[in-house]
């Protein structure tokens, strides 16, 4: 396919219109001896290659309620997780409240008003409970993911394959923190020795320790601080992460859930924004 310059730019335009995820693809660019320029999405001689980044698009749809925190539900009755973040739990019939979830949910409702969100949404759609994934914006372009954070009312949760806007929402979860606004406030999120992690509650929490060892399995590669306690990380995402040997002897910030086998206590590590080097 040959293009002008002129239906080149029109190109670029309908594609980032129309793409439903981002993605990368590459136009050749070409001079003749009269100096015309032509776009071409295969290679000739003395072509260069130009790289087009598509834009995501989002979708309209009518919210019938706020579920809690970091779920809504649309009028089609189909949940949607927020991507990237995680609020604390409202009472339910499964779990008990934990401080700060009722204020994400109010929050939350408050922001939704007109009852209208675009979704955006990124690798994998939904998740184990059939739950949509997605970044939500108001009409307004106002990003609910990224407000959250800034709030101090949720805290990031990246689990890849799905990783878009990770940089924004850790910096805002930054400045919430030093701000000490929300939970970071709370002494319930307060940092604790990972030797007081046979007292853990149940919810997100963040401990303090020293690995001194590293042990790799076919599925999982652990942090160990001692013969009751270790962290791991999935082999499949360790290209996310520094080499992990690196991170033992050095005191670090662990935040995540703690899953008890007997008297053995672990936390499942998915993004190097819950690891954090002190």
């Amino acid at each position: 396919m040959l293009l002008s310059k002129k239906y080149y730019l029109i190109f670029c335009l309908i594609l980032n219109f129309a793409a439903p995820t981002s993605f990368a693809t590459e136009i050749y660019r070409s001079v003749d001896e009269k100096g015309r320029v032509t776009y071409s999405d295969r290679p000739s001689t003395g072509a260069e290659p130009v790289k087009i980044i598509s834009q995501p698009s989002r979708q309209l749809y009518p919210v019938a309620r706020v579920y809690d925190g970091d779920t809504i539900i649309l009028e089609d009755k189909k949940h949607v997780r927020l991507l990237g973040v995680n609020t604390p739990e409202i009472e339910s019939r499964q779990r008990a409240e934990e401080p700060g979830g009722v204020a994400a949910k109010k929050w939350l409702q408050a922001q939704l008003q007109e009852n209208k969100v675009y979704l955006e949404y990124d690798q994998v759609r939904r998740d184990k409970y059939k739950r949509l994934l997605a970044h939500v914006f108001l009409p307004d372009g106002k990003h609910l993911n990224l407000a959250l954070l800034e709030n101090g009312l949720a805290v990031v949760s990246i689990i890849p394959p799905n990783g878009r806007y990770s940089d924004k929402l850790i910096q805002a979860q930054q400045h919430a923190e030093k701000l000490k606004l929300g939970i970071w406030g709370m002494p319930e999120y307060q940092l604790r020795p990972i030797s007081q992690i046979t007292n853990h509650t149940k919810g997100w929490q963040r401990f303090t320790g020293i690995p001194v060892s590293i042990k790799k399995s076919k599925k999982y590669t652990r942090l160990l601080f001692n013969d009751k306690v270790d962290i791991r990380v999935a082999n499949n995402n360790l290209n996310l992460f520094p080499e992990l040997a690196t991170y033992v002897g050095k005191s670090l910030e662990v935040r995540g859930w703690v899953a008890r086998n007997k008297d053995y206590y672990t936390m499942l590590i998915n993004h190097p924004s819950s690891l954090i080097q002190r």
